[in-house]
């Protein structure tokens, strides 16, 4: 999409809401560059469609569901929240930044724990 180009390394300014005194907090876009880079470093996970993503796979429902659960824990501690696809031994995370338009270090960040997670 040519549109898409045009976005790249936009930074919004976001006033969030329950934060102290509306603090603002600058959520920047990363470019495809800065994306690739931080990929070579995060086994498993590849871009699609202007989002991170990850498949992992378990034993059997229990720990996928355990993982899952863990997942959900620490979205709900950061604020920022996977799509989340569950089979019976597997569990799809994709990940990206609503407010700023596509894929941010708060993307990486979470990466980062889910594996840890897993």
């Amino acid at each position: 999409m040519a549109c898409a180009g045009l976005l790249e390394g936009v930074t919004r300014v976001l006033v969030r809401q329950g934060r102290p005194g509306g603090k603002r907090m600058t959520i920047t876009k990363l470019t495809e560059q800065q994306i690739a880079v931080r990929l070579e470093h995060l086994a498993d996970w590849s871009e699609m469609n202007g989002a991170i993503q990850r498949t992992y796979q378990f034993n059997n429902f229990l720990e996928s569901m355990a993982f899952v659960n863990r997942v959900a824990d620490h979205a709900e501690d950061v604020q920022h929240h996977p799509d989340i696809m569950i089979r019976w031994n597997k569990v799809t995370l994709t990940l990206s930044t609503h407010d700023a338009g596509g894929i941010t270090e708060k993307d990486f960040d979470f990466a980062k724990f889910a594996d840890g997670a897993e």
